[in-house]
């Protein structure tokens, strides 16, 4: 019996390690109920939704740090009203202690909000580290984006990574979730071909009913054709089942290659779940012995 099947957890517990998630500022509560689930020191990124006031965020961001997590609050470019309100929020952020690493992302509006097109123009801006930001976090894209082309995707994450190196600051790139693992492990292949070697944290959808995942997938122009959702454990014929990670998981250990794919680890996105991805978690752990 190889090293995959061994126990349930087997070698895909060793990607669980370290393992990152995702919360909105009004999620507060459900990780302090969650939260003796969750490993000391766990990443927890803070969302930039356009519906939040800023003070959301920020008592997100002392929430996580409080609980004793690592927050990672989201930076919207195109959602930054000013230089003065991005510094504003960079400002508040280094007060509590909750700067020392974010993630930057370009937002949903199509049109910037103010003087922020992207996400490489905030970290161009020089106020990251002037802030004390430390590490940046990057958005990556296996199965692409419904508004921007490949070719753009690719240039954009090299021009950041590069950035980032120039001024000194560590990253790490964190991808959109999707329910095939062969396309993210082929665009980690390339990104490393490419000169990114980046820590890559794959983005993974938490346990979540059906009809909600597959509604997230639209939304967000995830592939989710009947023999993915099939391979994942999506029945499209019983959407009110439940469906976790479990498959996904052991399917990316298998093709994971160290000396390919360099440093590889899980970001959960939550989708309203997050005492149900601790849980899971915290059971997928338990059950696999390499991840103790």
């Amino acid at each position: 019996m190889d090293s995959h099947t061994a126990s349930p957890g087997g070698a895909a517990g060793l990607l669980l390690e370290d393992f990152s998630l995702e919360m909105t500022g009004k999620d507060g509560p459900a990780l302090e109920e969650a939260g003796h689930l969750l490993p000391a020191g766990t990443r927890v990124n803070v969302t930039f939704l356009g519906n939040e006031e800023m003070s959301t965020r920020l008592t997100a961001a002392r929430a996580v740090k409080a609980l004793g997590f690592e927050p990672v609050p989201h930076l919207s470019a195109r959602r930054m009203p000013s230089r003065a309100a991005f510094e504003e929020f960079l400002c508040r952020l280094r007060a509590d202690g909750t700067s020392g690493q974010v993630f930057a992302v370009g937002g949903d509006p199509a049109v910037p909000e103010g003087p922020y097109e992207d996400s490489l123009a905030l970290i161009r801006s020089g106020l990251l580290e002037r802030y004390g930001v430390q590490q940046v976090g990057l958005c990556g894209y296996p199965e692409g984006h419904p508004a921007i082309t490949g070719p753009r995707l690719w240039s954009a994450l090299e021009q950041k990574a590069a950035a980032l190196s120039e001024r000194g600051m560590s990253g790490h790139v964190v991808t959109q979730f999707g329910f095939d693992p062969d396309p993210v492990l082929r665009w980690i292949e390339e990104a490393r071909d490419r000169g990114v070697h980046l820590p890559v944290r794959v983005g993974v959808p938490g346990p979540a009913g059906v009809r909600r995942l597959l509604g997230y997938a639209a939304r967000f122009g995830v592939g989710t054709s009947a023999g993915i959702a099939r391979k994942y454990g999506l029945s499209l014929t019983h959407l009110m089942g439940t469906a976790g990670p479990d498959r996904f998981l052991r399917a990316l250990s298998e093709g994971y290659d160290p000396q390919r794919h360099g440093t590889v680890k899980l970001h959960f996105y939550t989708f309203g779940g997050l005492r149900a991805t601790a849980e899971w978690a915290a059971g997928f752990r338990e059950a696999s012995p390499s991840a103790s």
